[in-house]
């Protein structure tokens, strides 16, 4: 099995931890990242009290997840296969 380290920048602009929090949301828990000057200065699991997010913010992510499936997707594909 491989496993390839990537950065916070890259997963949230795949739009999936705003999908993967919609998630959490469910348990009331999150990932918080903070960001200061473009750059990750932490990130931790937390508990909420919200539960989803708003449509714009919804919409985008799932554009972002759409536009990276279809980039990625025979990659994707092969690698199921090994």
């Amino acid at each position: 099995m491989s496993i390839n380290k990537k950065d916070w920048k890259e997963f949230r602009d795949t739009g999936l931890l705003l999908i993967v929090n919609q998630f959490l949301h469910i348990f009331g828990w999150c990932i918080v990242v903070v960001i200061d000057d473009d750059k990750v200065k932490a990130c931790f699991p937390a508990r909420t009290k919200y539960r989803g997010f708003d449509e714009k913010s919804t919409s985008e992510a799932y554009v972002k997840i759409s536009e990276y499936m279809s980039e990625n997707a025979k990659e994707l594909e092969e690698e199921t296969k090994a």
